[in-house]
């Protein structure tokens, strides 16, 4: 199962949150920077042939794709708009899938960092 690991502490707006999912995913050079093309790319996360995502992250044979959100609870506070449309546009995917007879493809894992005492 493909675990990508999203460091939403470099995420501080829509055009940051854009660009570092289009890095850890690899999103296509065309990626449109916007939630709807950020929920067509992974919506065909399990298709290694069309481009959509890096070829080390397509989800295959039966897997889910997990997108790891670092130290999420700071991300949460910090972007709020854009830490919701992570959650809402993710089960929109799994959602917009099983609609047409496909699996669900993503998963969230949310990290938070553990201070020391």
């Amino acid at each position: 199962m493909p675990i990508v690991r999203v460091p939403t502490s470099e995420i501080e707006d829509w055009p940051s949150f854009h660009s570092v999912f289009q890095r850890v995913l690899g999103f296509p050079s065309f990626y449109g920077r916007n939630m709807d093309a950020w929920i067509d790319c992974l919506t065909s996360a399990d298709d290694a042939d069309n481009g959509m995502v890096a070829r080390d992250v397509v989800a295959r044979d039966g897997d889910v794709l997990t997108l790891q959100l670092e130290d999420v609870e700071a991300f949460a506070v910090r972007c709020p708009e854009q830490y919701q449309a992570v959650i809402e546009c993710s089960a929109f995917v799994n959602w917009r899938r099983v609609e047409v007879g496909e699996r669900p493809i993503l998963a969230l894992s949310f990290f938070r960092r553990v201070s020391e005492p």
